[in-house]
């Protein structure tokens, strides 16, 4: 009995095992939410408003703090998701491929091209209006997206070409980071702005005296995140401050520690056979082998289930939801939802290709993966696809302009949903590539 039912629950969930596997897995689940968030917004706009407006609080006595839910999604639960977006960076700055300028000088033209011709697409629609503050929100690319739509198409992208598009958007989340915490704040509190920068001065002390428990960064990030909130910058920025104080290399030379591992285990396989291993003995194994592996990697693994499947879904399901009821199309026309869409659309792939392009004709740097022109521009029309950070920025740009920000996210559906498919189409067209990456 009890076999047939370990069989019977295997049987279920080993769907799901093989779709968490998957690389784009990611992306498809945020595309998911998204769409469950636009039916459930149009099919009962109230209810969809009544859960995440829902009011929390937390504390006791007069220190409470209240919330509603979307502040939760958006203001917690995101400052995780920009933890990671930090280690990542360091990771790549560290011992990835941006740790050399000839790597990184590349996608750092092309993240700028990317960056520069949205916003000026945005403002040429809005400068002046009331839409203008949004200028950020088609700026950024969504890796996840990306390289879910990339790894569709591994066998026509060439892997040197996936590694620039994500080293591309690297640069990319630097840049909206940036955006977000010096544009998108509120009332700078040069005290607080102190508090906050002492305590990134502790951060960076405990990097150096590699501290690699998570529980002492846990206790500071939770006090920067604070002190940037009632400093006026947008709290989620602790997330990547923290991120980037990270230990990015093991204490210790993996060669070392094996060696004396060996020692180890030489002079255990000499005792008796019948004498076990005390705890304190496996405790001292399990320590040594904790020194081959650096903090953030570890830190990176245990993360990245939780923010792909978990808070990047939470978030699209609390912030893609957009009334379409009053909307027609004249509503595409508005200058917030054009900007947006056309900022994402022909901006992106304008600037991504157009100032790659030019660089490697000058020489900077050689083509990614020896690529085509045409599949090089087939991956700058999927870097059009904006959909975390620009609903995030979104956010933060009309805070108190509802229709504002319903535009905002119909032109970053719109935007991102056409740079997908069309930049799927071109990849699709190009020619299959003789031998696809790792």
């Amino acid at each position: 009995m009890r076999a047939d039912a370990a069989k019977l629950f295997g049987a279920a969930f080993r769907p799901i095992q093989l779709f968490l596997q998957l690389e784009a897995a990611s992306g498809i689940l945020l595309l998911l939410c998204a769409a469950v968030a636009l039916l459930w917004a149009n099919l009962d706009p109230t209810g969809y408003r009544a859960v995440f407006d829902y009011p929390l609080a937390l504390g006791a006595g007069g220190a409470v703090a209240r919330f509603s839910v979307v502040q939760l999604i958006n203001d917690g639960l995101m400052a995780i998701f920009f933890f990671l977006v930090g280690m990542e960076i360091k990771r790549e700055l560290a011992v990835g491929e941006l740790r050399t300028p000839s790597r990184a000088v590349l996608p750092l033209i092309a993240a700028l091209g990317g960056m520069a011709l949205p916003a000026g697409i945005f403002l040429a629609f809005n400068a002046g209006g009331p839409g203008q503050n949004g200028w950020g929100i088609p700026m950024a690319t969504d890796i996840a997206f990306c390289i879910g739509i990339l790894t569709l198409l591994k066998t026509r992208v060439p892997h040197g070409l996936v590694v620039f598009v994500v080293a591309l958007a690297i640069f990319d989340d630097i840049g909206g980071i940036l955006v977000i915490a010096f544009f998108y704040g509120h009332g700078l509190d040069p005290v607080w702005l102190g508090v906050a920068a002492a305590l990134t001065a502790v951060l960076f002390a405990m990097n150096r005296a590699f501290v690699h428990g998570i529980l002492p960064y846990t206790v500071v990030g939770a006090a920067l995140w604070l002190a940037l909130h009632e400093g006026g910058i947008h709290a989620t920025i602790s997330g990547v401050i923290l991120g980037l104080m990270i230990p990015a290399r093991p204490r210790r030379q993996p060669r070392e520690v094996v060696e004396q591992l060996g020692e180890h285990v030489s002079e255990i396989l000499q005792r008796p056979a019948d004498e076990a291993l005390d705890n304190a003995e496996i405790a001292m194994i399990e320590n040594q082998l904790e020194d081959i592996q650096a903090p953030l990697d570890r830190f990176v693994e245990g993360l990245h289930t939780w923010v792909a499947f978990l808070i990047m879904p939470l978030f699209a399901l609390a912030n893609s939801g957009v009334y379409l009821g009053d909307a027609g199309p004249g509503t595409l026309a508005e200058p917030v939802a054009l900007g947006t869409a056309l900022g994402l659309f022909a901006g992106k792939q304008l600037g991504i290709f157009g100032f790659t392009a030019v660089a490697v004709r000058l020489g900077v740097a050689p083509m990614p993966g020896h690529a085509s022109l045409l599949k090089l521009f087939g991956v700058s029309v999927i870097g059009g696809i904006g959909f975390t950070v620009a609903l995030f920025i979104a956010g933060l740009a009309f805070p108190g302009a509802p229709e504002l920000l319903d535009e905002a996210k119909i032109g970053i559906l719109l935007g991102s949903l056409v740079s997908g498919l069309v930049g799927y189409a071109i990849l699709r067209a190009s020619r299959v590539i003789d031998a696809p990456g790792p």
